[in-house]
């Protein structure tokens, strides 16, 4: 048996996507980019645990600092679960939560520390120095866990699934509720299941082009 490697030197990016520099197909691209759209609306189906399982351990390898990987998930999936996540949404998210065959909690672990010395050995010694740095903790793990929470949604629509991740809500409420007893702070609200249509009413809005978004110094 042999394994082919790519050379990426050696591929030439203007056989892929729309113009130079992507290095995947169209298709790839607009599943997972261009024709992916915020999603509120699904169909009933169900989208097992099996299946969000395989979305977690794919983009677990994405870069986080120090290899921390703080994103937890609450994976919020009975009625009566969906019932006490959605109190504590904002009026407009209520019903979607209650809608979606399952809606996943997005926390930071601001006890990622304790993993240190199993995910960056070389680093073993960081997690006793930041037992005593709570604010620090925090910090570390709100910026990375939502670094990972970015991989999470382009990982769902990886899977053929549709997210629709969702801000509005009381977090301090959320985490009394769910996360009392281990610490979790909550970052988001990711509705995920299969689109029911388009899964939104909206017209594909405009994105700031390059020029706009960047400096070049």
């Amino acid at each position: 048996m042999t394994t082919d490697t790519t050379v990426l030197d050696g591929l030439d990016f203007t056989a892929f996507g729309r113009g130079p520099g992507l290095a995947v197909a169209d298709d790839v691209a607009d599943l997972l980019f261009r024709e992916a759209r915020t999603a509120a609306a699904f169909t009933p189906d169900e989208v097992s645990d099996e299946r969000i399982a395989a979305v977690y351990d794919l983009v677990k390898w994405g870069p986080t600092a120090l290899n921390t990987v703080p994103l937890r998930l609450l994976v919020v999936r009975t009625p009566e679960a969906r019932q006490r996540l959605a109190a504590h949404m904002s009026e407009g998210n209520r019903e979607r939560v209650l809608g979606a065959p399952v809606s996943l909690v997005l926390a930071a672990d601001t006890g990622f520390h304790t993993h240190i010395p199993t995910l960056a050995p070389h680093m073993a010694a960081l997690a006793d120095a930041l037992e005593g740095q709570p604010e620090q903790r925090e910090s570390m793990a709100r910026t990375n866990a939502l670094i990972q929470a970015g991989y999470l949604i382009v990982g769902l629509r990886a899977a053929g699934l549709a997210a629709g991740p969702m801000g509005g809500m009381d977090a301090d409420a959320i985490d009394q509720e769910f996360f009392a007893e281990n610490g979790w702070k909550s970052l988001l609200v990711v509705n995920v299941g299969h689109v029911e249509g388009t899964g939104t009413h909206r017209a594909r809005a405009e994105r700031l082009g390059y020029a706009q978004a960047s400096l070049t110094v």
